[in-house]
């Protein structure tokens, strides 16, 4: 193992402490292949790259439990299938702050979190409270951009 990786491990296993999760080898290999991409990936996704070391029922489990933990967030894609994504500011159980920007790409389909690009302030009639704010742009991403 590189050191690079083991640093890795080393920085997901003290995540999932801080979440009161146990540090397992199927947790930690989720949050390395989360990272891996620059895109949001899905389960179906996971599923093919993690193959069958990880089966079907415990990846939703974990998904699931890094969401609800504040440590990934969910977004769905234009087919509807929710694809994941590290949170990156301090979200907390079942209180997510990351709230951004999601481009989905329209050829590809993948989705990207602008985190610097800045949400609109929401006013809101009285009596109405935000818990959260959802935006996506949807247009072509870098890689499908054609050349004329």
């Amino acid at each position: 193992m590189t050191d690079e990786k083991n640093k890795k491990n080393k920085d997901f296993a003290e995540l999932l402490r801080e979440s009161k999760l146990k540090v397992t080898a199927p947790r930690l290999r989720v949050l390395n292949e989360i990272t891996q991409k620059d895109a949001a990936i899905s389960q179906p996704d996971l599923e093919k790259i993690i193959g069958k070391d990880i089966d079907r029922v415990t990846l939703y489990r974990i998904l699931s439990s890094f969401e609800e933990k504040g440590i990934v967030h969910k977004i769905f894609d234009l087919n509807g299938t929710a694809t994941y994504a590290m949170c990156t500011s301090n979200c907390t159980e079942n209180h997510h702050h990351d709230q951004h920007v999601h481009f989905i790409c329209s050829i590809c389909n993948s989705v990207y979190c602008l985190n610097e690009v800045s949400l609109p302030r929401i006013n809101l009639p009285t009596r109405f409270t935000l818990h959260s704010l959802a935006i996506n742009a949807v247009g072509l991403c870098s890689s499908c951009q054609k050349e004329d």
